[in-house]
Parts: C-alpha cells; sequence; structure tokens
C-alpha cells in the first residue's frame, strides 16, 4: 500500500533526525581516550584476538578471559580490521547497537502509537545521556540492552498480530535472543522471557505461546549460540562453570562482588539516564493507576507491556547487592516511550512546546559534549597514552614490558604490543586474599592455560631483568622510588605511570638529561605515531 506523500515526507524527517543524533554520537566516540579499566580492557581483548588470529577464545594480557561471551571482540576485531586501530573504531561496536535499539523503538512506537509519538520517543532517547554516553562506552551493556529490546518488540509484535504469532517476527525474536546470550550470558534469553512471561499473564495471551515456532526458532537460536560454547567447553573443561556460574549466578546472588549500592540505586540511575524526559512517564502511570482511557488510542496491552517490560527489569537488577548503572540500559526504549506519550499528554499542544523541548535537548547534548571533552582532566593519573607512544616508538616487537603494581589495561592497544605485559605481584598471596579486584581476573584466566600464565611473575624476577637488553618497565605514578639506576632507568614520567628501561639497553642518562621520548632507533611498535 502506497502511503501519501505527506506520511512519506514526515518518516523522512524523522530518519533525518535519528540520523544526525547518531551522527553525533560517533563525533562524540571520537573525542575522549579509552576509560580505564573497562573500555581498555573489553577493547584490549578484541585487538589482541585480531592480532592473534584466535577468533575463539577471548585472551587479556595473553591470558583466557572468559567473563563473558565473545560476540563483543568479534566486533571489535572486525572493526579493527576495517578501520585500523583507533579507539573509535572499538566504539563503533556499541554505536551500532545504540543505533539499532533507536530504530527499533521508533519503528516500534509508530506502529503502537503513530509517527508522532514515534518522533518523540527516538528523539527523546537520542538525546538522552544513556544514549549519547552509554552508547559509546566499550563494554557488554548496551549491546546486550539492545538485543533485548529487539527480542521483546519482535516478541510482542508477534503476538499480538492475531490469534496465532506471526512466525517470521518470532523468528527474528529467537534471533535476537542468541545475539543477546553472544553479547552477555543468559540475560539475554532471561530477561526478555521473563518480560514477555509476565506480560502474556496479565494479558491473557499466554496459550499463544503454544503457536510459536518453536522448532525453527530453536533451531536458529541454537545455531548462532551453541557452536563457540561447545567448542570452549571441549577445549577449556570448566570454562561453562565459571562463565556461567562464577561470573553470572554467583555473581548476582552473593554480595562479595565490587560495586554494592543501595536498593534504589537503579531509580535514579534512570533519571539520570533519561533526564529529564523519564519524568514524563509520571502521566502515563497516573493515568494507568486511575484507568484512565488512553486519548492517544495505545492499546492497554501495549501501555502493560512498557510498564512490565520496565518493571521487571528493574526489579531483576535491584536484587543483587553489586549495581552497575549500565546493567539498566534494557529498560530505556520502554521509559522513553512512555516518557514520549507523558509529554504529548501534558505538553505537547502548548504554546512553547517545540521551544522547551528544543531547549531541553540541547541542554542534555551540550552536557554529553562537556563530559566527552573534559573526563579526562578527572581521569589522568589513571591513563597510560603517554608513556604507550613512547614505548610504541622506542620497543621493538620483541622487547618485553613489565608492569609493577598495576595493570596499564589502556597500554597495550595503545602501543600495539606484540608480547603480553609481564605483571609483577606477589601471587601467592593474592590467590589467597585477592578479592573482586583486577589480579583476580589474571590469575583465574592462568589458571585455565598455565602456560600463557607465565607472564605472571613474582618481584624476585625484577633485578635479572634490569639487566638484560630490551626490558621495560611500567609502574604507577609516586611508587616508583625504588626503581632508579643502575638497574633501571627512567625515560619518561606520565601522568599516570612512569616508564623505565633495562640499565643494560643504554648508558645512564646524567641528572640534567631531560626526560621524555628518545629518538627511535629501530622500527618500534604499530602504535608509534612519529
Amino acid at each position: 500500500m502506497t502511503l501519501p506523500a505527506s506520511t512519506q515526507e514526515q518518516r523522512r524527517k524523522s530518519w533525518l533526525r535519528l540520523v544526525v543524533l547518531w551522527l553525533l554520537l560517533l563525533l562524540l566516540a571520537a573525542l575522549r581516550p579509552l576509560a580505564v579499566p573497562d573500555e581498555g580492557r573489553y577493547g584490549e581483548v578484541g585487538r589482541w584476538m585480531l592480532q592473534s588470529g584466535d577468533w575463539l577464545v577471548p585472551r587479556l594480557d595473553g591470558l583466557p578471559f572468559f567473563h563473558k561471551p565473545p560476540l563483543l571482540y568479534w566486533l571489535e576485531a572486525v572493526s579493527l580490521a576495517v578501520f585500523g586501530s583507533h579507539v573509535w573504531a572499538l566504539r563503533l561496536v556499541p554505536a551500532l547497537h545504540a543505533g539499532i535499539m533507536l530504530a527499533g523503538l521508533y519503528l516500534a512506537a509508530r506502529a503502537i502509537a503513530g509517527e508522532r509519538v514515534a518522533r518523540r520517543a527516538g528523539l527523546m532517547l537520542g538525546t538522552s545521556v544513556a544514549f549519547l554516553l552509554g552508547g559509546q562506552y566499550v563494554n557488554h551493556d548496551m549491546m546486550v540492552a539492545t538485543w533485548i529490546g529487539i527480542a521483546v518488540w519482535c516478541f510482542a509484535f508477534a503476538f499480538m498480530h492475531g490469534a496465532r504469532p506471526h512466525a517470521n517476527l518470532a523468528r527474528l525474536g529467537f534471533v535476537a535472543c542468541a545475539l543477546g546470550v553472544l553479547s552477555k550470558g543468559l540475560i539475554g534469553l532471561l530477561l526478555p522471557g521473563l518480560v514477555l512471561f509476565l506480560w502474556l499473564l496479565w494479558t491473557r495471551q499466554f496459550r499463544k505461546v503454544l503457536a510459536l515456532p518453536w522448532a525453527s526458532g530453536l533451531l536458529l537460536f541454537s545455531a548462532i549460540t551453541v557452536p563457540w560454547f561447545v567448542l570452549i567447553a571441549q577445549k577449556y573443561p570448566g570454562a561453562m562453570d565459571y562463565l556461567f556460574g562464577t561470573q553470572q549466578f554467583t555473581r548476582f546472588t552473593a554480595d562479595t562482588f565490587n560495586n554494592v549500592q543501595p536498593w534504589w540505586f537503579y531509580i535514579a540511575s534512570l533519571l539520570i539516564l533519561l533526564f529529564p524526559w523519564a519524568f514524563f512517564a509520571g502521566k502515563p502511570l497516573w493515568d494507568a493507576v486511575k484507568r484512565t482511557p488512553a486519548p492517544d488510542g495505545v492499546a492497554r496491552e501495549w501501555s502493560s507491556l512498557c510498564w512490565i517490560w520496565l518493571a521487571a527489569i528493574l526489579a531483576f537488577f535491584s536484587i543483587p547487592a553489586s549495581k552497575l548503572i549500565g546493567y539498566i540500559l534494557p529498560v530505556t526504549p520502554p521509559l522513553a516511550l512512555l516518557a514520549a506519550l507523558g509529554w504529548e499528554r501534558t505538553l505537547a499542544h502548548s504554546r512553547f512546546a517545540g521551544r522547551v523541548f528544543a531547549a531541553l535537548a540541547a541542554l542534555i547534548m551540550a552536557l554529553a559534549l562537556a563530559v566527552s571533552l573534559l573526563v579526562t582532566r578527572f581521569t589522568d593519573d589513571k591513563l597510560s597514552g603517554d608513556v604507550a607512544q613512547t614505548l610504541a616508538c622506542d620497543a621493538s616487537p620483541a622487547d618485553t614490558v613489565y608492569a609493577v603494581g598495576n595493570y596499564p589495561y589502556d597500554l597495550p592497544f595503545y602501543a600495539q604490543v606484540r608480547r603480553p605485559i609481564v605483571v609483577i605481584q606477589d601471587w601467592p598471596r593474592q590467590r589467597k586474599t585477592a578479592g573482586d579486584v583486577w589480579q583476580r581476573e589474571l590469575f583465574e584466566g592462568a589458571d585455565f592455560d598455565p602456560v600463557a600464565g607465565r607472564v605472571l611473575q613474582t618481584p624476585d624476577v625484577l633485578p635479572a631483568a634490569s639487566a638484560q637488553p630490551g626490558n621495560w618497565l611500567l609502574v604507577r605514578r609516586g611508587r616508583e622510588g625504588a626503581f632508579g639506576p643502575p638497574a633501571w632507568l627512567r625515560v619518561q614520567t606520565g601522568t599516570g605511570w612512569v616508564l623505565f628501561k633495562s640499565g643494560a639497553s643504554a648508558a645512564p642518562a646524567t641528572a640534567s638529561a631531560p626526560e621524555g621520548p628518545i629518538a627511535a632507533q629501530q622500527k618500534g611498535l604499530p602504535g608509534c605515531k612519529h
């Protein structure tokens, strides 16, 4: 059926505005360095996958890293192969998923409430902190949130199609669940299932479940998810217990992990992530409590889906003591739709509605820009980009880098190191006392691959390393006092790290010699920009 020209024009305008917001997201993604530890960690796993050619086993510092399934790392490796080793190439992966989430919301809202509400919902999500900042952060949260949302929309529209579910929409739902599982594990299946289960009971449609295309749907789901898990389980017995048991079930139920927050944490988080738009969802909530008929003709089934989606996932993630703001991203699409409905029922017909909306949107976009530009001022003491550049230009691919006191998560990516970093700690003591800290993710990875685990060394190896040419040492700034000449020669004092070179590599520098990058005498590492 051909749409009227006016309708086509309105849809073109909507898509254009959403594309502009997505391009703004890409611009913001190019403005700041990698955040540590998360972006450095997850970005380096993808880079190492591309460099090593091992697309099966995610590795951090050469050690197996089974905290999450591999979809993020696969897509990162593809992006780096196509666009080169740039930070924005890593951020393109979550940004693409944020774009899919935005498009999915717009299409769903258009079918539910019409073009006007759909455009408003898309603009609200696209001008939110959740989209403009969360959509560029290199981790698994935006990916799994996107596929959870797509799964819920696809299955919901399949069930609302008629007496029997729409088979192809349901199959797309199975595919979305599979991609969610490959993004972050069981929640990619569990959360859409929870939302839909409660919604079908509430709307008395549960009998339609029997009519789903189970055979083809499960075949698609299994074809996408099963191969990697089977291959990893065969190569590393115990890996599945670690991924699903320790990293998912235990992390959900235990109170021994980091980031313990109060029960109301995610309510406050949503108000921030979708500020100020989230407050407009109060109007549909009040209408639902009063059982007021929807003035915009939105069916009760769709309103109930949005509220159940919001409440079920909010309650689910509020149970564990450990909470992170990115976990609640899956509820931003329904909240944006509810907020758009609230706007239409309150301010849409106001004389100044357009100006107010534009001013609020501009405020949030300006805030996102300011955060992207200024965040480095508050994180410089944790970053290693400056010493990474010196190392990349002065080291050879065969050189060995040692790190003492901490792990420089962003340095391997920036320097494009060819060998894992040797991490110096009192590892026997760490195994006995370490909590939910960076040391644990390294030595637990070493348990799966003892040969690769040789990169975890104790301090007694440093004297011999200082006497051998081609060795480099990284120490957190402020803790470098014990590593002076003649054992190690200071090369550069960075904002967060101090770089040393083994004494056998060069003659000691005079006391008056300035610190800083030295002229490269060899090809260096791929990360050298000189």
